[in-house]
């Protein structure tokens, strides 16, 4: 786990971010670039925007600031530099309504988790399938990877890392010795974060990247366009999450039949299913139903019902939780679990990206980061794209950050190489959430490691294979799902 920086090491980075920000204020601009029959410059305004990126990178890479504060410092920078206007900032952070999706789903999560819902669903399948050390990783990283494509991926892996603590216990196994353990407890991340791809709902680059293309370049990617990429890559990953795991950290002969026995208990002990449980199913499937079937009542109205945009749809069916009589959540309750300050790095990461866009920023980045790439086939195309964004995953903590920056670079470069922008955002917006390597990329894998199970060290030696495997199945689904519904050009 990170541990927590001294407050010399915050004023340190902080004023390291600040001198960089300077430097590239005062450094005069690059010449241009000439493109084939493009000239690619960068402004002086494209240069500020470029200097707040800088500041905000150095400062969300070394966590000298908080996530949150330190996106709200970029948009006070571009301001001041001139590089944007405050109220166009505000319009494109504040006033995206991809911020009422995210709250939405929020909502969902914090109802869902007041319930024994997803305890209740863990059990019933540990009691049918868990009567091997090698069934129980496969049903972990299985429950994960189906839940977390509708509820945040740190709920769900903080769901099931109790559980399977408590049937390491059960089985008289101590942390950091045994492989069960170890490949127990990194499926209680993998699981949730191989989920995470699955829709718009599972994660925040999902929505991001939607929203990107549809400010950037006027794409509007549906919810089920998106599952019909990313369902086919999370059922593809599975397996290979779970044949690495065991191949990784060779299983131990273990006799769980006291796991089977507490499985038996916890699962008499919740009873049965509760009217409020009843409420929080129906409305789920109410939002999932709308979320797919939004465009065909569309059609079918003749353009009379067209609100039922993603966003719509989650926070319209996200208040149905507060009706009086009901007693499913209560605003104090939802106002706690949801992370504010996650919000927040959404509304401030929008807005940063525009401005990286909309100033040329984005595009004079992206070509010499990326412009080798036009010359290869589409396929390989997404290969790279998914190996780079994975790579990136290594500095960053956060899979809205990663999002945030890559995404508009890429949808600039894509205009520029006169290819479909949705090519390389979409891969990128998929892989900005799969962190496999290290524990420190995300919370969701920092929440099994607490238990002890697992060191860094074990994360990175299956890690390794469990990224390779997962940019091959990401490209083969991206390009093959793509092709074959027409999603991609």
């Amino acid at each position: 786990m990170k541990a927590a920086l001294s407050d010399n090491k915050k004023i340190i980075y902080t004023v390291l971010a600040f001198i960089i920000f300077s430097i590239i204020l005062i450094l005069p601009p690059p010449d241009p670039i000439q493109a084939g029959e493009k000239v690619i410059a960068l402004s002086v305004k494209g240069k500020a925007t470029l200097a707040a990126l800088s500041l905000a990178v150095l400062l969300w890479v070394t966590e000298g600031l908080p996530f949150a504060v330190t996106g709200l410092l970029a948009m006070v920078m571009l301001v001041m530099t001139g590089a944007a206007d405050f109220k166009e900032l505000i319009r494109d952070g504040f006033g995206n309504h991809i911020i009422l999706f995210f709250i939405g789903v929020l909502i969902f999560s914090s109802a869902i988790g007041r319930t024994s819902l997803l305890k209740r669903m863990a059990m019933k399948l540990l009691k049918k399938l868990g009567h091997s050390p090698s069934l129980i990783i496969l049903v972990f990283i299985s429950v994960g990877a189906f839940l977390s494509g509708w509820i945040t991926d740190m709920a769900v892996a903080a769901m099931l890392m109790p559980i399977g603590v408590s049937i390491l216990k059960d089985a008289g196994l101590k942390p950091l010795e045994s492989n069960f353990g170890r490949a127990l407890m990194i499926a209680c991340a993998w699981g949730p974060l191989i989920g995470g791809i699955s829709t718009p709902a599972g994660c925040g680059p999902n929505p991001l990247t939607i929203g990107f293309l549809k400010d950037l370049a006027g794409i509007d990617f549906t919810f089920l366009q998106w599952m019909a990429i990313g369902y086919p890559a999370m059922i593809m990953m599975i397996p290979f999450g779970w044949i690495i795991l065991i191949k990784v950290f060779p299983l131990e002969d273990l006799d769980l039949t006291l796991s089977e026995e507490d499985v038996e208990k916890q699962s008499l002990e919740l009873g049965k299913i509760s009217k409020k449980e009843i409420a929080v199913v129906i409305i789920f499937l109410i939002t999932i139903a709308l979320w797919i079937l939004g465009p065909f009542i569309k059609t079918w109205t003749g353009g009379v019902i067209d609100f039922l945009s993603i966003s719509y749809v989650a926070i319209g069916c996200s208040l149905l939780f507060f009706l009086p009589g009901l007693d499913i959540l209560s605003w104090k309750e939802a106002e706690s679990d949801i992370s504010w300050g996650g919000i927040v790095l959404i509304v401030t990461g929008l807005a940063l990206g525009m401005a990286i866009y909309k100033t040329g920023a984005a595009e004079w980045i992206a070509w010499i980061s990326f412009s080798a790439i036009g010359s290869l086939h589409p396929a390989m195309i997404i290969f790279v794209i998914v190996i780079g964004v994975s790579l990136l995953k290594v500095m960053f903590s956060s899979n809205s950050v990663t999002g945030i920056i890559v995404v508009p670079l890429l949808i600039a470069l894509a205009g520029t190489l006169k290819i479909d922008p949705a090519l390389l955002a979409i891969p990128a917006g998929i892989t900005s959430s799969l962190a496999f390597l290290l524990v420190t990329s995300t919370p969701t894998n920092v929440i099994p490691y607490s238990s002890g199970y697992f060191s860094i060290g074990d994360m990175v030696k299956a890690g390794i294979f469990m990224t390779i495997a997962s940019s091959l199945v990401v490209t083969v689904s991206v390009y093959g799902m793509g092709r074959i519904l027409g999603i991609l050009s």
